[in-house]
């Protein structure tokens, strides 16, 4: 559509362009559109990174729904304005969003928490080491590689040449005889 190389289009013509799936329409949309709609958004949601995703999700959306608008019921700007107001609600109500609220970067906090607080690890001040060395031996060789050398279940189990819930149960067995050792 030839119509779509000038940047100002009436609003019948773009909802024609988006209705018939022609590509070059959604590059004028988001070049007339896009920073009243990420106004809306971020309004919503004040993270800019996450701000500017649900922008490119209301594009994708619009994109998909297009055979849904219908000029009766209002503007084209107004329906996709709502569209952005939506999705931005449904991500601040999602359950990953919630969580990501709870969350702390690592990366910027360890060092951080580290600094302020001299802290180390070192568990033989608790005198960990000296109840794990208690422990049955088979109990310690589990605690040693998990807790102690960073493997994971599955590589413990490896190189004990045991089967993984094996390994879980003397790590469980392992946490309870210690927990005794604290009462």
């Amino acid at each position: 559509m030839t119509a779509l190389k000038k940047l100002t289009l009436t609003e019948p013509e773009l909802v024609l362009a988006l209705q018939s799936k022609d590509p070059a329409v959604l590059k004028t949309l988001y070049s007339m559109y896009s920073s009243a709609l990420y106004g809306v958004i971020s309004r919503i949601i004040v993270h800019t990174e996450l701000a500017e995703d649900v922008l490119q999700e209301t594009f994708v959306k619009i994109w998909q729904s297009a055979s849904y608008y219908d000029n009766t019921k209002g503007r084209l700007f107004t329906w996709m304005m709502n569209i952005a107001r939506n999705l931005s609600i449904d991500k601040l109500r999602s359950k990953d969003f919630k969580n990501s609220l709870k969350n702390q970067d690592i990366e910027n906090n360890v060092s951080f928490v580290d600094e302020q607080n001299k802290v180390t690890f070192n568990p033989d001040v608790l005198g960990v080491k000296q109840l794990v060395e208690n422990l049955k031996p088979d109990l310690q060789a589990v605690l040693d590689l998990v807790y102690y050398k960073g493997y994971t279940h599955v590589e413990a189990a490896e190189k004990l040449n045991l089967p993984l819930g094996t390994v879980k149960t003397r790590i469980r067995l392992a946490i309870i005889e210690l927990r005794r050792s604290f009462n």
